[in-house]
């Protein structure tokens, strides 16, 4: 299915106009990336599995089973392609098997967004044969779902939902037939009582006309009590279990204030009464001072198994020293406990998140290549037909500057910044590790050129450290963005190099310090920067809805 998908990818791609400007490519060798995080360091034993169950950038997750199969997506905002599609027979080891997004027409407009827009908070569901995946692409065309009867693809082009004011929409399929829609939307007449005062609506949908059935209505104000103004309730999932509605939210941000809320109805048309026992899941009563804390849970889907067992798939954060986290938000798993009196918990108050617990009761899977958690070594030699899922570009490309030849990346370089809200001629891959490193071979480039690999968290937060040729000949540079345009922070002179030799760059990240390394054709190896603030890749410091993200970078140096 990979190979499928993809050239359906590459070829959208190779379909764009050729990049017109007259730069020379540079080509790539292979890009390598190794994790060694301590809370990996001991596997679960026989019978367990691991938390998180996808690591890195992958928040706001959906799932849904079909009889013995389960998918998932995340939200991805403005890289594409967008919306990855994961396949698993085991819930514990995921599978990339496509993305939902992965024609540039179906993702247009994110010129001019920031990377922390368009995409958000899809949901994933299954009914007669066709997969059905709504979202959000804030900033874009706002409201709209997909469909396809094959998960890998391809899907349809995006149809618009232009009457939803709000985002986090989800279907529910009822048993009679009819179909509704809840999303995250205004309060009671657009009027806010205080900052964060959202609400949740259910419609009836039409989907052969896309159009609503009857008038909208609020079925939650505020969250589960107004008096207490709980703030920003989203992503609501409606499942039906045992003659019973029931809605799970997210309620309290997508911060360390972050909780799954549960409410119930005999009815569509009855009031939903929430749980006294709410939240249903959290972290935000725990010390900030615990060992190796998970925080910030919430953004949760239910799935029922075959055999009546519930899970939870939900989003959480794993900071280190100080509170930062450079992964981002992150998919965790927890089993779903029913009450006597039928309500859903996934975790008590006051209980952690664990690392490692029992698996749920389905038969083992193979571990995916390449890995989605724990720690792991991975390289890619660049020698296939077409780019790995892992691989993003920032927004959707224009132009085709990308190339898979002769067993190389070869990139054509454009004179786009990261700082541009426009596509530059970058790929990268999620940071998956508070303590990684990541090295990538490649050829010097000609003059008028840069190349090397960025580290990127928004526009305005990130390191470039490459090569360039300048009349004085060839230099290793360090390039960083903090909260400002990019400054210069370091440079060196390289002796003895010529267009064309191969160079390695490393980075080697260790929680909030991050250093840059150069290999020199005859062996030699420089330190560009050692121990930089790696904070600034940090959602704490940025402020960003990603993790940090790196790969292969290359840039026309005129005008920059």
């Amino acid at each position: 299915m990979r190979k499928l998908q993809y050239s359906a990818t590459a070829l959208a791609l190779a379909a764009l106009a050729p990049f017109a400007q007259s730069a020379e490519p540079v080509a790539f060798d292979w890009f390598s990336y190794r994790g060694n995080d301590a809370v990996f360091d001991t596997p679960p034993p026989a019978g367990q599995f691991q938390n998180p169950i996808l690591a890195g950038f992958y928040p706001d997750p959906s799932s849904c089973r079909v009889g013995d199969d389960f998918y998932a997506t995340t939200s991805s905002f403005a890289f594409y392609p967008g919306l990855p599609i994961f396949h698993s027979t085991d819930l514990v080891n995921w599978k990339q098997i496509g993305h939902a997004l992965d024609r540039p027409s179906q993702l247009t407009g994110t010129e001019g967004l920031r990377s922390s827009q368009a995409i958000f908070a899809p949901t994933i569901r299954h009914h007669d044969g066709v997969f059905y995946l709504i979202t959000t692409s804030v900033y874009g065309i706002n409201n709209f779902y997909v469909t396809a009867t094959d998960p890998a693809g391809p899907w349809s082009d995006p149809i618009p939902l232009p009457w939803i004011d709000g985002i986090d929409p989800s279907l529910f399929f009822d048993e009679d037939g009819r179909v509704w829609l809840t999303h995250n939307g205004p309060p009671p007449n657009n009027d806010s009582l205080y900052e964060g005062h959202r609400a949740v609506w259910l419609w009836e949908i039409d989907l052969e006309t896309n159009q609503p059935i009857g008038e909208g209505k609020i079925i939650i104000n505020g969250g589960v009590d107004l008096s207490q103004k709980p703030v920003w309730i989203e992503a609501p999932h409606i499942f039906k279990k045992d003659g019973w509605y029931y809605l799970t939210c997210a309620e309290g941000g997508t911060s360390i204030q972050h909780s799954q809320v549960v409410f119930r109805t005999k009815s569509l048309d009855e009031e939903w009464v929430p749980w006294d026992n709410n939240p249903i899941l959290t972290q935000r009563d725990l010390p900030a001072d615990r060992e190796n804390p998970i925080i910030a849970a919430g953004h949760a889907d239910f799935l029922e198994l075959e055999n009546g067992d519930w899970w939870a798939t939900f989003l959480a954060i794993r900071p280190y020293e100080g509170g930062f986290y450079n992964t981002g938000r992150e998919v965790y798993m927890l089993p779903i406990e029913w009450t006597e009196d039928g309500w859903p918990m996934i975790l008590e108050q006051g209980k952690e998140i664990p690392w490692q617990l029992e698996r749920p009761d389905l038969p083992l899977s193979q571990e995916p290549v390449p890995p989605t958690t724990g720690n792991f070594a991975w390289r890619d030699d660049f020698d296939a037909p077409e780019l790995g899922y892992e691989w993003m570009y920032l927004r959707t490309p224009q132009d085709n500057w990308l190339e898979l030849k002769d067993g190389q990346l070869q990139i054509t370089p454009k004179n786009v910044g990261l700082s541009e809200l426009k596509n530059p001629s970058w790929i990268s891959r999620r940071q998956q590790h508070s303590t990684y490193q990541a090295a990538t071979q490649f050829e010097a480039p000609v003059q008028g050129t840069s190349a090397g690999v960025a580290a990127f968290i928004r526009e305005d937060y990130n390191f470039y450290c490459g090569i360039r040729k300048t009349d004085k000949g060839y230099e290793a540079f360090l390039e960083k963005s903090e909260e400002s345009a990019p400054r210069l922070v370091a440079t060196h002179k390289l002796e003895n190099l010529e267009a064309g030799d191969q160079v390695i760059l490393r980075i080697e990240g260790e929680k909030e310090r991050i250093s840059f390394y150069l290999e020199t054709p005859d062996g030699e190896i420089l330190t560009v920067a050692r121990d930089e603030d790696a904070t600034i890749l940090t959602t704490t410091r940025a402020w960003s809805f990603i993790g940090a993200m790196m790969g292969p970078y290359a840039r026309l140096e005129s005008g920059e």
